[in-house]
C-alpha cells in the first residue's frame, strides 16, 4: 500500500480476493472551513488473510450517493464482489453496495447496533439491554442466538417496542457471520478493523485541532491505516 494516496486509489484491483469488507466513514473538522469532511473507508481480507485498504476518499456528506461513487471507482478498477460486507446500519453504505455489488451479503456492526437499541431505551433499563444484547451476539451458534432474540423480545418488547425492533427487523443481516467459519466470527461481528485505526485519527486531530484541509484529512488517515495494516 506504500505510495501517496492518488497513486494508491488508481491502482489495479483485478487481482482482489477480498473475502470479506469492512467499511465506516469518520467525521473530521478542516480548520479551513466551517464544516467538516467525512473520509469513506473500505477495507478488506483476501483469502489467504491478508488484512489491507481497498479504498477511500473525502467527502462533504456521508451519503449513498457517496459511497455508490466509491465503489464503482473500485469495481471500474475490476474489484470483484467480496462474499461479506460488514458495516454500520445507518450508513447509505448498504444502498450503494446493494447497487454496485448485489451479490455481496450484508452483516450489521453488533458495537453500532448495540449502541442504537440503548439510545432508544431509558438510562434505568440499558445495563440489562446490554447485557441481553451480549447474550445474542455472544452466543456458541445460530440456535442459541435465535433464542437470545427471543428472550430479548420478551424481556423488553411490550414497554420497548421500537428498540426491540431494531433488532428483529435486522435479526437476518445481523446474525450472517454464523454462515461463516468460527474462527472469524470475532472479526465479522463489529467494524472494529476500521473502529480501531479511527480512535487513532480522532486522537490525532483532536490534538491538531483539526486537519488543514481535505487534502491533508486524507494523507493523515491514509497513513495511518498504512501503520496498522503493517502491524
Amino acid at each position: 500500500m506504500a505510495g501517496r494516496p492518488s497513486r494508491f486509489g488508481e491502482r489495479d484491483l483485478s487481482d482482489s480476493d477480498y473475502v470479506y469488507v469492512w467499511a465506516d466513514g469518520i467525521h473530521l473538522r478542516i480548520r479551513l472551513r466551517e464544516a467538516k469532511s467525512c473520509v469513506l473507508v473500505v477495507m478488506g481480507v483476501r483469502a489467504d488473510g491478508t488484512k489491507e485498504l481497498i479504498a477511500m476518499t473525502v467527502v462533504y456528506r456521508e451519503s449513498a450517493d457517496s459511497w455508490a461513487d466509491l465503489l464503482w471507482d473500485c469495481r471500474r478498477r475490476d474489484m470483484r464482489a467480496p462474499v461479506l460486507a460488514v458495516g454500520d446500519g445507518a450508513l447509505g453504505f448498504w444502498k450503494a453496495l446493494a447497487e454496485v455489488f448485489p451479490e455481496a451479503r450484508h452483516r450489521r456492526c453488533w458495537v453500532h447496533k448495540t449502541a442504537n437499541v440503548t439510545n432508544a431505551l431509558p438510562q434505568s433499563a440499558q445495563p440489562g439491554a446490554k447485557k441481553a444484547l451480549q447474550e445474542i451476539c455472544n452466543a456458541e451458534d445460530r440456535d442459541h442466538a435465535l433464542n437470545a432474540v427471543s428472550a430479548f423480545e420478551q424481556a423488553y418488547g411490550a414497554k420497548f417496542p421500537k428498540a426491540v425492533k431494531k433488532i428483529t427487523d435486522d435479526v437476518d443481516e445481523l446474525l450472517a457471520f454464523y454462515d461463516f467459519p468460527a474462527e472469524h466470527w470475532i472479526h465479522l461481528r463489529t467494524t472494529n478493523p476500521i473502529e480501531s485505526t479511527f480512535a487513532t485519527v480522532r486522537l490525532r486531530t483532536k490534538v491538531t485541532k483539526g486537519a488543514g484541509s481535505a487534502a491533508a484529512a486524507l494523507a493523515m488517515v491514509f497513513k495511518l491505516v498504512e501503520s496498522a495494516q503493517a502491524r
